[in-house]
């Protein structure tokens, strides 16, 4: 909350009361990151297993500015192993490792503590943007993943635009994913930014969203636009899968989308990609239309 006061007394981030709110909540979390050491010498001989801290689920709607406090959290929180990264690339990798898992074990029977153990080993903060349940295979192995995780002592934190409550809401069998979502709100604090304004929709309401003639000035203006839509968040490609086929994105941070004309409309697409994007992101940009 510190930082985040100096940000508005330098005039880079106009005050925002729900902000400034949502930003205490990471002040508790950050103290007690501060004293907390899962992998120390009494714990390593198994004579004391410390109490992680309780993790922060941060919801609200689009733009209200959940990834710009998650980040500046992650920037400046005393933690050697944390990680932040966009949920769905998280679970993407998460599969891959099941699967790898298998190939290297196909006798063995649930490959999850081993998972969960890799993880363990790699992060004791992890961070998850744009927290969404769409898809079954990653609401079938959620529970198990999450609980596995949270008893190694890794703290979560989330950012997402639903309640836990909505999670997942009108999916396939979703009475067996609600024991996930209890365990979500047992072990991380549930705040709402409950800010009034959205900013990224002012920031596209207060300047151009078209650039014409297509040439380096148009993709310099464009690559201006996605830093500030994406609030700086380093941007990197991902894979949507579609039931045994995937589509790749070339750039994409905090729900923002960057794919040219092509990859839309000249390579072979059909409705379930474009309900596909819309489903995983609030904003896309599109370059090199033709005429």
């Amino acid at each position: 909350s510190a930082h985040y006061a100096a940000l508005v007394d330098g005039g880079q981030v106009k005050h925002d009361a729900a902000q400034a709110m949502a930003a205490e909540t990471f002040d508790a979390l950050y103290t007690a990151l501060a004293d907390y050491a899962p992998g120390g010498l009494l714990y390593r001989l198994g004579l004391k297993k410390p109490v992680p801290p309780t993790g922060l689920y941060l919801y609200g709607a689009v733009g209200r500015g959940k990834s710009m406090l998650m980040d500046m959290f992650v920037e400046q929180v005393p933690v050697v192993k944390k990680r932040r990264v966009h949920f769905h690339a998280f679970m993407q990798e998460t599969h891959a490792r099941i699967h790898a898992y298998r190939q290297a074990h196909p006798k063995s029977g649930d490959p999850m503590p081993a998972i969960a153990n890799q993880i363990a080993k790699e992060v004791t903060l992890l961070c998850f943007d744009e927290f969404q349940v769409k898809d079954i295979a990653d609401a079938s192995i959620l529970g198990r993943l999450f609980s596995l995780l949270l008893d190694a002592g890794i703290v979560v934190v989330a950012t997402s635009n639903r309640h836990p409550d909505d999670l997942y809401q009108g999916g396939l069998n979703r009475h067996r994913f609600l024991p996930f979502i209890d365990l979500m709100k047992q072990r991380l604090y549930v705040h709402e930014l409950s800010s009034d304004k959205d900013y990224r929709l002012a920031r596209l309401q207060a300047r151009p969203v078209w650039f014409t003639p297509c040439g380096p000035r148009a993709r310099a203006a464009l690559d201006e636009r996605f830093d500030s839509l994406t609030e700086g968040v380093a941007a990197a490609p991902m894979e949507i899968d579609l039931k045994g086929r995937s589509l790749a994105i070339a750039r994409a941070a905090g729900g923002v989308a960057r794919l040219s004309f092509d990859d839309l409309c000249v390579a072979a697409r059909g409705a379930a990609d474009y309900l596909a994007l819309a489903a995983h992101f609030h904003t896309v940009l599109i370059d090199n239309i033709p005429k």
